[in-house]
């Protein structure tokens, strides 16, 4: 197996998980931080399972910057390409979780630190060695963030990386979903692998049948699309195959970080079976169903406890 590292870019942030489940924010009398953030996440997912990967972010030179930059660490992630600035407060999110462990978010961050990395900032040689290159929407949005992900996909393209696109759509940091839909659509074309969840489909494929929306999505260029439907499982898609993997049935108390997880772990599990920008199109069934099976186990014990990255299993533990 390679041992070359995945690579994300965009927020990391504080998630402020309630101390009570199942009631409105307002009925919350305490929350605890956890260090969070889909890129971050899938950092820790990939270095859980004994990946090397790298956080590229911006910080605020605050105590909460300061302890995720700790925590990365402490879970094995390389921050040497965090960044860190007086301009603005690290990004925080207050999450509110219901009976069924699913979840809204309280945003702050008008601006936060991450939103202010620009192109000039990014270094060609954090992606020395690197494997793929991981982002999502959240940091795309009408400012300098935006323009150092273009860069870091053109640096990633010319070192022969895969490109992987997690949308995880957040309406509430968009004032204009019709942005959202078109800087959405702007990114898919960049990207090798996209993963979307069966509540993003309609929204940024308009269509709700998954068979109608894969042809449209490869005609953009994606080589491989994973589709998530929580307990109902998980497709993959190339030109060539197609593969299903059903979840495995457990008691959510978190689903925070899930879907991360869920990339971060299958990302892992495809570069164990020696997969690369030139062989991805022809990816056998067998493999990607070994893949999506894997994700879902890694899935399944990281529901059962709370948080993102402090919930993820290890190998031996999956």
């Amino acid at each position: 197996m390679e041992n070359k590292k995945l690579i994300a870019i965009g927020e990391a942030l504080i998630d402020f998980i309630p101390d009570k489940t199942g009631c409105a924010f307002g009925e919350v009398t305490g929350f605890s931080p956890k260090v969070g953030g889909a890129p971050a996440n899938v950092c820790g997912a990939f270095a859980r399972l004994g990946g090397r990967s790298v956080m590229i972010t911006q910080l605020g030179n605050d105590p909460f910057g300061k302890k995720i930059a700790d925590e990365l660490r402490g879970f094995g992630i390389d921050t040497s390409a965090i960044c860190f600035t007086d301009e603005a407060n690290t990004a925080l999110a207050f999450v509110s979780l219901e009976k069924d462990g699913n979840r809204t978010f309280s945003f702050y961050r008008k601006p936060s630190a991450d939103m202010l990395l620009s192109p000039e900032q990014i270094e060609e040689k954090w992606f020395d060695d690197g494997y793929a290159l991981h982002f999502c929407s959240v940091s795309l949005g009408d400012f300098p963030m935006k323009d150092a992900h273009i860069k870091a996909i053109e640096i990633a393209k010319n070192k022969g990386m895969l490109i992987s696109f997690d949308p995880n759509l957040r309406f509430p940091l968009w004032n204009d979903k019709e942005k959202l839909y078109s800087r959405v659509n702007e990114f898919i074309p960049m990207c090798d692998i996209l993963k979307i969840s069966d509540e993003e489909l309609e929204f940024i494929t308009g269509e709700t049948n998954i068979d109608k929306a894969v042809p449209k999505l490869q005609d953009k260029g994606v080589k491989l699309i994973v589709y998530t439907c929580g307990k109902n499982g998980a497709y993959a898609y190339t030109r060539n195959a197609e593969a299903y993997s059903s979840s495995i049935c457990v008691k959510a108390v978190d689903t925070t970080g899930a879907g991360d997880g869920f990339i971060g772990s299958f990302l892992w599990k495809l570069q164990s079976n020696g997969i690369n920008v030139d062989n991805i199109s022809s990816i056998e069934e067998n493999v990607l169903k070994e893949c999506l099976l894997f994700s879902n186990k890694f899935c399944s014990i990281s529901v059962q406890s709370e948080g993102a990255i402090a919930s993820y299993p290890t190998i031996d533990q999956i």
